[in-house]
């Protein structure tokens, strides 16, 4: 089947959107417990990008599971899917020449890993949103922690599921320590050097 693939190549290329949109494009990985504050503050930095003129889009964790990767569980195998086909996504939209924003738990080191590979070229930002699980757990604010203490949920990551801080990303968010405002200015300060034309 492979063999019988072959990919089209159009005129229109990254570069020229880059151009066009006036910034690079790259992707910002937001990754941490459920409950950690992942989407809020995504969705607060591509607020503060939109508003700078940056072509911008986010794509959520259960926002995906919602559609595309509706057909996935939350085994270790489906959880390896689920980013290998996000990661996919956003590599497409970083072609588009957008500046894409991913809030996913992504429990795993080698799933990141996999996520820069597959981006080949394109700027991978990873943010770690560092909370403790019995924060997370206080918070709770979709009732997840509650429902897998009571055994409703199986594979629930930081209770019965592993999670793999990153080692060394590229921005660190401890949210017990930093408000939301710090962190969104932390982020915003990081990312905009990165988003200049190189040719600039």
């Amino acid at each position: 089947m492979e063999k019988n693939i072959v990919p089209e190549k159009y005129k229109v290329t990254v570069a020229q959107r880059r151009s066009k949109n006036k910034h690079n494009s790259l992707l910002i990985w937001f990754t941490g417990l459920s409950g950690s504050g992942k989407s809020t503050i995504a969705n607060l930095v591509e607020q503060r990008l939109f508003e700078l003129g940056i072509a911008t889009y986010a794509l959520d964790g259960d926002n995906i599971r919602g559609g595309i990767n509706k057909n996935l569980s939350f085994s270790p195998e489906d959880r390896t899917e689920n980013i290998r086909r996000i990661a996919e996504i956003a590599s497409l939209m970083i072609d588009a020449g957008l500046v894409v924003l991913g809030a996913f738990i992504s429990p795993y080191k080698k799933d990141r890993e996999n996520i820069k590979k597959i981006l080949k070229d394109a700027t991978f930002v990873e943010v770690f949103i560092n909370t403790s699980v019995e924060e997370c757990e206080r918070r709770d604010v979709k009732g997840l922690y509650k429902k897998a203490r009571a055994g409703k949920i199986q594979n629930m990551t930081g209770v019965t599921a592993p999670y793999e801080a990153p080692e060394n990303p590229d921005i660190e968010i401890q949210t017990e320590k930093e408000t939301i405002a710090q962190a969104v200015d932390k982020i915003v300060a990081y990312i905009i050097p990165k988003l200049k034309l190189t040719d600039e």
